[in-house]
């Protein structure tokens, strides 16, 4: 028991250092996107960066963190291009359900999510959404991958301002599940709207895994 206990600890403390280096690693790249030092100090900071690289790289893994259940219960995938606490192209979202099942999240993107000028990239908010309507679809116990996708684009979605994503499943129909969700202003003013059909892969129906 004592030695499962310390893998534990220590394993939570190489996430929690992962994670610490993963927001430094954030940092950086919207450093990068904003800086205007001169040609020399950029090539200075290139030569620093490669010898980090290479450093890290001393040991590397195959794929990137797993999803796994951490030791309070909770679902968590440290490697997920939105969510991941470990990787340094998420946000990272983080979202909560509601009592009534809406999922919601307060996010504010970066400069480095632009893509008109003065905007996110549609792109971006449109995989937001995608992973905002499919964990509703997973917390109402219908857990699928994503089938179809539909984005309506209302109004510019800035960077840098606080907004909030919310989502709620709507509906069921054997393996397949609706949700519809949008990105909004505070004070809820809807700039990105969608709607997801969602598969219940056949394997994880049968063996219910959680979404």
């Amino acid at each position: 028991m004592t030695t499962d206990l310390a893998s534990t600890e220590d394993a939570d403390a190489a996430l929690a250092a992962l994670a610490a280096l993963t927001q430094r690693a954030r940092d950086l790249v919207d450093a990068v996107v904003l800086t205007d030092v001169p040609d020399s100090e950029l090539t200075a900071v290139a030569a620093e960066l490669a010898a980090l690289t290479e450093r890290l790289s001393a040991r590397r893994r195959t794929s990137p963190q797993p999803f796994e259940i951490g030791p309070d219960g909770v679902p968590r995938h440290a490697g997920n291009a939105v969510t991941g606490s470990a990787n340094p192209h998420a946000l990272p979202l983080v979202a909560r359900t509601a009592p009534d099942g809406t999922v919601r999240a307060e996010l504010s993107f970066r400069p480095t999510h632009e893509g008109p000028p003065a905007a996110v990239h549609g792109g971006i908010s449109a995989m937001i959404l995608d992973h905002m309507l499919g964990h509703a679809v997973a917390m109402a116990g219908v857990a699928g991958m994503t089938a179809t996708l539909t984005v309506r684009y209302l109004r510019r979605v800035p960077y840098g301002e606080p907004l909030v994503a919310t989502a709620e499943y709507t509906r069921s129909e054997g393996r397949k599940s609706w949700s519809e969700g949008r990105i909004a202003l505070p004070d809820g003013t809807p700039l990105v709207e969608a709607t997801g059909l969602f598969i219940t892969p056949r394997e994880w129906a049968q063996n219910r895994l959680p979404g």
